[in-house]
């Protein structure tokens, strides 16, 4: 299966823990573009909307979905909030759902978002932590 991983790039290393573990079964696994300039662990407003722009990084990643099987969001804990699911990885499962993609989260739903009600509309296989359940 082709898969593209999502999330935040605060995740990276866990994504490509994720990408080794999936090739290992077989799988041809995409990432998220990192730029080497940009430290994601420091928040620089206007920085990250410039890089996107620059680099043109949305629509980079979203013709890797288009030409996928699938995504997978790893939603790790951010901050405060558990199985965290931003506003990118948001878009990401919308546009995996419309071109009838499979949608995959590594982790729970996170709670209290404004969101959550579409995401679960999307019908996304949550695998609890499982690379098990992805086929």
């Amino acid at each position: 299966m082709r898969i593209v991983i999502c999330g935040n790039l605060r995740f990276m290393d866990r994504m490509k823990e994720i990408k080794e573990e999936l090739e290992k079964r077989g799988h041809e696994v995409k990432m998220p573009t990192k730029l080497k300039s940009t430290d994601y662990k420091k928040k620089t407003i206007g920085k990250g909307a410039s890089n996107i722009i620059k680099y043109n990084l949305i629509k980079k990643h979203y013709i890797k979905i288009l030409c996928s099987d699938a995504i997978l969001v790893v939603n790790e804990k951010k901050d405060l909030i558990e199985n965290y699911i931003g506003g990118n990885s948001f878009l990401e499962i919308g546009l995996a759902y419309v071109n009838n993609k499979k949608i995959f989260i590594l982790n729970g739903l996170p709670k209290g978002i404004n969101y959550e009600e579409e995401i679960l509309g999307m019908q996304p296989i949550v695998l609890n932590g499982d690379l098990n359940k992805i086929q």
